[in-house]
């Protein structure tokens, strides 16, 4: 059999994904592309990898057998790159992050900013993603470091906290909102929304509206919280946002912020990796860099791999 490790990497994807299109997102092919990749890898070697259905696909004992070996050559193949590094004069290293979207927004560019500047010969290849992916893509080794939320399942990752994140509601200054001291989220389904073009935090949102059975009304989805909060001065809808977004634009435009009453929309984000020790020298530079100073973290967390919460 020979698979190369494009095709690992993806057939990972897919077992974690439990799905082939996301695990074609997810290792950067198109569906058409990925299907034929993985219809090539049981014709050649002559044997069923996944069981395909309705609900999506799940690996037969040969793919269990596969997913373990791609693990760990992908693993060993992590740790060459390291080793070799160490030794080549000017190679560039690439770092993979995922993160949602508060963190790619709010919290990582001033904090990658200064760690980057001291490391020039590290690039960093950031994706921005639903934590639940994240979480899934850390545990298969698809990426080096993920920034995610306590809201994704992180049994099996080493998670040191990051930010504390919370998303509140902006209207504008006239609004009935304004004058609320904190609103639910199933108050506001009769509203009309601005949101996100596209995103993982707009994909949070909605999946937690279609929990209560509704559809938010959107009068327009734009791409930036600066449209959003602009909009919203002007009276055009409500929106919902991180704090830190509402509380730097507020300055410049006029409108009101609403916290959430919500448990989900605080959230506590974390620093995860597969494992502290398997990571590479860059890569375990950048994670201690992200995590040593928490921001507006009140309790510190560490979950290892297999074991219990730590308070």
């Amino acid at each position: 059999m020979r698979f190369d490790l494009t095709d690992l990497r993806l057939f990972l994807a897919v077992v974690d994904a439990g799905s082939i299109t996301h695990g074609a997102a997810e290792a950067g092919l198109s569906l058409p592309a990925a299907s034929e990749r993985l219809r090539d890898m049981e014709a050649v070697g002559e044997v069923e990898l996944l069981e395909r259905g309705r609900r999506g696909v799940k690996p037969t004992e040969a793919g269990e057998a596969l997913a373990h070996h791609a693990r760990l050559i992908l693993g060993q193949m992590t740790r060459m790159r390291s080793e070799l590094g160490e030794y080549a004069k000017g190679l560039r290293a690439v770092i993979r992050v995922l993160a949602n979207t508060a963190a790619t927004t709010e919290f990582l560019p001033e904090r990658l900013a200064t760690w980057m500047a001291t490391h020039p010969q590290i690039d960093v290849k950031l994706r921005e993603r639903q934590s639940m992916e994240i979480a899934r893509s850390i545990a298969a080794g698809l990426a080096d470091i993920g920034i995610l939320s306590d809201a994704a399942d992180t049994d099996a990752l080493h998670l040191q906290p990051f930010a504390i994140d919370r998303l509140v509601v902006v209207t504008a200054l006239d609004h009935p909102l304004a004058a609320m001291t904190r609103v639910r989220f199933a108050e506001l389904v009769d509203q009309h929304f601005i949101g996100l073009a596209a995103g993982a935090l707009q994909d949070h949102i909605d999946a937690h509206a279609a929990t209560i059975g509704v559809r938010l009304k959107f009068r327009v989805k734009l791409r930036t919280f600066d449209g959003i909060c602009q909009m919203v001065g002007k009276g055009v809808g409500i929106g919902i946002v991180p704090e830190t977004v509402a509380r730097r634009y507020k300055r410049r435009v006029q409108i009101a912020l609403v916290p959430l009453a919500d448990e989900w929309a605080t959230r506590q984000l974390s620093v995860c990796v597969r494992r502290n020790d398997e990571l590479a020298p860059p890569a375990k530079s950048l994670f201690e860099h992200l995590t040593s100073k928490p921001l507006g973290v009140r309790r510190a967390r560490s979950r290892k791999a297999g074991g219990a919460r730590e308070l």
